[in-house]
């Protein structure tokens, strides 16, 4: 097949009959002579405001392909390169107990969807609950402040990105296709098939939840096995080699192979894990708030006059205080909604989360300040008390709802009274308060310091009266679990991985790694069961 890059079309003509015709005419062909035709990459191009165009690189197979090549000169047609994901080679060491992932976020589930396809039968397990029962539990919370300590927007089948914008973008290198092959795997489970092409792909929470139920049941059919409502509590170590797990504080399970894909909230795990002597250290995070705008004006600072024929739009920010502080926009959830994540009693945390549609009329993002260990201390588990300090002052500050103020006020330092903007669409009750009062005054100031900045790059977007919530304290992990280039910590045998271990940053990022340390186990073990 060949590859054509950079085949450029305006918004108002885009159609699949422009876009095959346009292939043709590049090729010097007729239509008819297209065998096959795959979208390979779609993204919008919107420097120019005046002449928003999309921009494809597709796939097709044409008679005389080699010929055909060997008389271009144009550098975006080549031939298209094989991107395939390829299984590692099984190894041959045996296996002297079940495998077992705790945590069935996208790092946890992947990992056990790979090592089920190669016969592996792993065992994973989730402190919270399956997604079925899971959602009801975070409905009630939104509907009635009733939290379920185990089984909230944090814990639980599918992470603490099922209750999230669902974005799959990533920007890591990946020569290998592992991000290609994470895609597929969510198509085949039922995701859209435009997240294989889209530039920005997503699929929403309102989807990915049918998605992670697919996958769970191709795990079990093939012998792979889930425990939720089970705990980590402890792991029995003999000369720094795993021995055994206990759960729930009773039951004891052999294990030798023990993949710890945790997510980043669970502070009884890390510290059970740290009296375990697993190597850690505090690593640099952000946080700060989430701004709520109309979506209309989001879509046409971005898109202008093509703003209603155009997808939501999402917007990346960045900015540099006179400090040399970070600030940057985060998770932007394009047509969604500020959600309720606390998974501590008295403690109060929020996030962004959209549906597929993306059609809540109001877009949202996170501005938040990067935060080192000089700012919250150098001791691996500083970091988590850091955040639980400012998620219980957000609790107390809104009276266990979601704080909320308006940037005018946010920036006289005084608590809302009333919202003139319509542009708030939240999943919790709120309380109107000052933000000022929860956040360090360098954060604060820092998010004060960049907003006119940002607002220069989109109109409006600081707005007086655009609105916040706070707080966003968990963009990532603030510990991460030291490991060597085969994925295993100083103890023998447990394999730290995805977000909470400090090695991912999202959903595709985090699966990424769980099908990473698969494959380390794969090419070191037979699946041949001997227990």
């Amino acid at each position: 097949m060949l590859r054509l890059r950079q085949i450029k079309i305006e918004v108002t003509k885009d159609s699949p009959e422009t876009l095959i015709k346009k292939v043709a005419k590049i090729l010097h062909l007729n239509i008819s002579s297209i065998k096959s035709f795959k979208i390979n990459k779609k993204s919008i191009d919107a420097r120019d405001k005046n002449n928003i165009l999309f921009v494809y690189e597709v796939d097709v197979e044409v008679p005389n392909e080699n010929e055909l090549l060997a008389k271009n000169h144009n550098l975006n047609i080549i031939k298209t390169p094989d991107e395939s994901y390829h299984f590692p080679k099984m190894g041959s060491a045996k296996l002297t107990s079940r495998i077992i992932i705790i945590g069935s976020g996208p790092a946890g589930l992947f990992a056990g969807y790979m090592l089920a396809q190669k016969g592996y039968k792993p065992l994973i397990i989730e402190r919270g609950s399956p997604i079925e029962k899971r959602i009801k539990d975070v409905e009630t919370f939104w509907e009635k402040g009733k939290l379920n300590p185990e089984s909230n927007v944090v814990y639980g089948e599918g992470g603490a990105g099922t209750f999230s914008d669902g974005k799959l973008n990533t920007l890591i290198k990946d020569k290998r296709f592992l991000g290609k092959k994470v895609l597929e795997i969510f198509v085949a489970h039922g995701a859209p098939a435009d997240i294989l092409y889209s530039s920005h792909p997503h699929i929403g929470t309102d989807l990915l939840r049918d998605v992670i139920i697919n996958i769970r049941k191709e795990i079990i059919n093939l012998g792979g096995e889930f425990l939720y409502h089970t705990k980590l509590t402890n792991l029995f170590i003999n000369n720094h080699k795993l021995e055994a797990i206990e759960i729930n504080n009773k039951e004891q399970i052999k294990c030798s192979n023990l993949i710890l894909a945790i997510g980043h909230s669970a502070k009884d795990t890390f510290e059970m894990l740290k009296a375990n002597n697993l190597n850690m250290e505090a690593k640099p995070f952000a946080v700060g708030i989430r701004i709520m705008h109309d979506e209309a004006m989001i879509n046409e600072s971005t898109y202008g006059k093509y703003a209603k024929l155009l997808p939501p739009a999402s917007y990346k920010l960045t900015y540099t205080t006179k400090d040399k502080r970070g600030v940057y926009t985060f998770c932007m959830c394009p047509g969604g909604y500020v959600v309720n994540s606390s998974s501590e009693e008295k403690h109060l945390v929020i996030n962004g989360m959209s549906n597929h549609a993306r059609n809540s009329g109001t877009s949202n993002s996170a501005v938040i300040v990067t935060v080192t260990p000089n700012d919250f201390g150098n001791k691996p588990l500083s970091g988590l008390s850091f955040q639980r300090e400012l998620e219980k002052k957000a609790y107390e500050v809104g009276k266990g709802r979601i704080p909320l103020q308006l940037y005018q006020d946010f920036q006289n330092n005084q608590s809302s009274k009333s919202l003139s903007s319509a542009s708030y669409m939240l999943k919790g009750n709120y309380t109107l308060s000052n933000l000022n009062t929860i956040l360090p005054s360098y954060i604060s100031d820092a998010i004060k310091e960049a907003m006119p900045n940002f607002g220069q790059k989109i109109k409006g977007f600081d707005n007086d009266n655009a609105v916040l919530a706070a707080i966003e304290s968990r963009t990532s992990s603030p510990v991460r679990i030291i490991r060597d280039e085969h994925m295993e910590s100083n103890i023998k045998g447990v394999y730290p991985i995805g977000e909470g271990a400090g090695y991912a940053g999202g959903i595709t990022t985090s699966a990424i790694d769980g099908l990473k340390v698969a494959e380390e186990l794969i090419q070191k073990y037979s699946n041949e069961q001997e227990f």
